[in-house]
């Protein structure tokens, strides 16, 4: 699998394209956030077809730019856990009214739940249980190809914070310990922000695991 990241706007939120090889032209797309302008150019110049969006939670910065991505490619799924499912066309949930912004998308079009295998060609990932930093954060695991994304709960020295509505920082190192922890240790890992990781540089060395 190629795995093409993309920082996206002020919050410089991971956003990741996935193909299953450098010549496939169908691509998945995880967390598109703010100023997603780079991102379409890259999949215009790279003649990329978006099949699906996945999405770790529904905060504004991870879900901001799907408002440009269903201008250009319709229709285009996008799936989401029921909890944050609100979230997508609520300004208030998704944050993005406490930044005087009015963000609204368009609702989501599959809901996927802890347990379930989204499958795309020969590869598979499993959808895991990561809530606390949001009420239905999940993440995506591909055995496979030995790669998670995380989005907001688990960084690279780090986890995603818990002081914000419906957050809750007990259930989150939950999440985090029996879902991602329990992985072989050579999994890397690719967070909402910030730098890739691995599961075992993780057990071993973020200090709110330790």
């Amino acid at each position: 699998m190629k795995i093409e990241c993309m920082a996206l706007g002020d919050f410089e939120t991971n956003c990741y394209v996935l193909r299953t090889s450098a010549q496939d032209k169908e691509c998945v797309l995880i967390d598109p956030g703010f100023s997603a302008e780079p991102l379409l150019d890259y999949l215009h110049r790279h003649s990329l077809h978006p099949c699906r969006v996945l999405l770790t939670h529904g905060h504004c910065d991870h879900i901001a730019g799907l408002e440009l991505l269903h201008e250009e490619f319709n229709p285009l799924p996008v799936s989401i856990s029921p909890e944050d499912a609100p979230m997508l066309t609520d300004s208030q949930k998704n944050l993005s009214s406490t930044m005087g912004i009015d963000l609204a998308v368009q609702a989501a079009d599959a809901i996927v739940r802890p347990g379930e295998t989204i499958s795309w060609g020969e590869l598979a990932f499993t959808v895991l249980a990561t809530p606390g930093h949001t009420p239905g954060g999940v993440s995506f695991y591909c055995a496979r190809e030995g790669v998670v994304f995380t989005g907001d709960a688990l960084f690279a020295g780090s986890i995603g914070r818990y002081d914000f509505p419906g957050s809750n920082g007990e259930i989150l190192l939950r999440g985090i310990r029996t879902e991602l922890l329990t992985l072989p240790e050579t999994t890397r890992v690719y967070p909402g922000h910030g730098p890739e990781t691995t599961i075992g540089r993780e057990k071993r060395t973020n200090p709110y695991l330790v």
